[in-house]
């Protein structure tokens, strides 16, 4: 497996099932030499997919069961609910949230909210997310 197909399983996994924070693959990667667009457009692609899991399990399972299979607490899952019914399909710019935000694509995948909005808002926050961190990192080789 390549160094950027890790990045992008890691991303992946890490929107889903697994608790752990992609951003250490995405370090390892940008230290390691490789290219800062190639790494995050891996990260986000990944991160964004695995979001997209979530929102499909939204839609077909009972809020419970996603819940479970997505190791989400009642706290999170309610504050996601508070922050739809606040900021509507918007607040799906912070599922990059490590707290809270995979509850967030399970609620818009339970509202039915239409996948390109989904898509589109997830991909955006997820990327402005990478990009920050990819630059940080960049910042911190140069000193």
């Amino acid at each position: 497996m390549t160094t950027l197909t890790g990045v992008f399983v890691a991303a992946l996994l890490a929107a889903t099932i697994l608790p752990f924070y992609s951003e250490v693959a995405v370090g390892a990667a940008i230290l390691a030499g490789y290219g800062a667009m190639a790494v995050w457009w891996a990260a986000t692609i990944g991160n964004t997919l695995g979001a997209a899991i979530n929102g499909v399990l939204g839609r077909i399972l009972t809020t419970d069961a996603a819940r479970q299979r997505l190791h989400i607490n009642e706290k999170q899952y309610t504050t996601a609910v508070r922050w739809f019914n606040k900021w509507g399909v918007w607040s799906l710019l912070l599922a990059w949230l490590p707290i809270g935000g995979d509850a967030l694509t399970v609620v818009a995948g339970a509202l039915r909210v239409r996948w390109w909005i989904f898509l589109t808002l997830v991909f955006l926050g997820k990327g402005a997310r990478y990009a920050v961190l990819i630059l940080l990192l960049q910042e911190s080789q140069l000193n």
